[in-house]
């Protein structure tokens, strides 16, 4: 299949004619209407009604036309890769990370390094779903990623498999908050032997936090239903929602502290809260030079830190350098 016709096929959808659509593809009509019948050709069945004005999608085009869309990004975010790839000099260190960890812990573990220069952030992974991650590190679109881990998170697996390596760099916690009164105190609270559901705004299924969210609600008491009221992969936005007022919901403590301070959070449970590390990751097989100094530097940094620390309560990470 040619993806040209995957192009006039979308045309010929948005400008429902065959005449104007070959004009926008700048080619001639006989060639452009040979095109799409070599379409329906190559797919088997009819996806343009040509009996109706103006033209229609047969039930097969309505379904061919969702999938052709998502075959066309697809193909663009592949040349976008490969022309990154292609692209990155061998002194820049391609960096990807999450909204909610690049408006954070980022500010302090590697925005110093980047100010140094050599550090290119992907600013389009802060919208990634988890295993995007996984897969740009594995496939060489980024040299290092920057993520939360919990014990209950499985999308990191792949890289534990490869043995990839990792630091430790920071700690965080997850903790249920929900909009406060005027008198300090969360708008809700879980109450033993409610038969009211608590509104709970949830993490959507591709979100690195949404196990971590599961893990918290499996240790809650008191059997009082939770109903989720919305679902949002980025914790920026479930943030939003809970200052609105709409539920509750679970942060990172970096990212609600000076909502917390001002009082326009408060914490629902401390109990329900759970211990967040803060890891970078990298192929061990990427020899950049640039990488390796960042890696020396990161190490260096961390080890000096806990040589002044006082230990982090439960934590049970071990060695700060890892092969995961």
């Amino acid at each position: 299949m040619d993806i040209i016709w995957l192009r006039d096929f979308e045309a010929l959808v948005a400008c429902k004619n065959f005449s104007r659509a070959a004009e926008e593809r700048n080619v001639s009509q006989p060639a452009f209407s040979r095109r799409i019948r070599a379409l329906e050709t190559e797919i088997g069945v009819r996806l343009i009604n040509r009996e109706t004005l103006p033209l229609a999608l047969t039930p097969a085009g309505e379904v061919f036309l969702s999938q052709a869309r998502i075959m066309l990004r697809t193909y663009e975010e592949t040349i976008e890769r490969c022309q990154t790839i292609d692209a990155a000099s061998e002194n820049v260190i391609r960096f990807a990370t999450s909204q909610s960890l690049y408006m954070t812990h980022y500010k302090d573990l590697i925005a110093p390094l980047a100010s140094k220069g050599g550090v290119d952030t992907d600013l389009n992974s802060t919208s990634w779903a988890a295993d995007q991650f996984v897969s740009a590190l594995q496939q060489s679109y980024c040299d290092v990623i920057l993520t939360y881990w919990h014990p209950s998170m499985d999308f990191l697996g792949p890289l534990e498999v490869a043995n990839f390596e990792y630091l430790t760099l920071s700690h965080d916690r997850f903790v249920p908050v929900s909009r406060a009164r005027v008198d300090g105190s969360a708008q809700y609270t879980f109450k033993a032997g409610s038969k009211e559901a608590m509104p709970l705004l949830s993490y959507g299924a591709v979100s690195a936090l949404r196990a971590v969210q599961e893990f918290v609600l499996e240790q809650v008491i008191t059997p009082q239903k939770m109903l989720v009221v919305n679902q949002n992969a980025l914790a920026n936005s479930v943030k939003a929602m809970i200052l609105e007022g709409f539920g509750i919901g679970w942060l990172p403590l970096s990212l609600c502290e000076a909502e917390l301070a001002e009082g326009k959070l408060a914490v629902v449970d401390e109990r329900l809260a759970t211990d967040l590390e803060i890891r970078i990751y990298r192929d061990p097989k990427n020899t950049k030079s640039t990488l390796g100094g960042l890696w020396q530097e990161l190490l260096t940094s961390q080890q000096a830190k806990a040589d002044n620390a006082i230990p982090f309560p439960g934590n049970q990470c071990g060695n700060m350098v890892n092969k995961a």
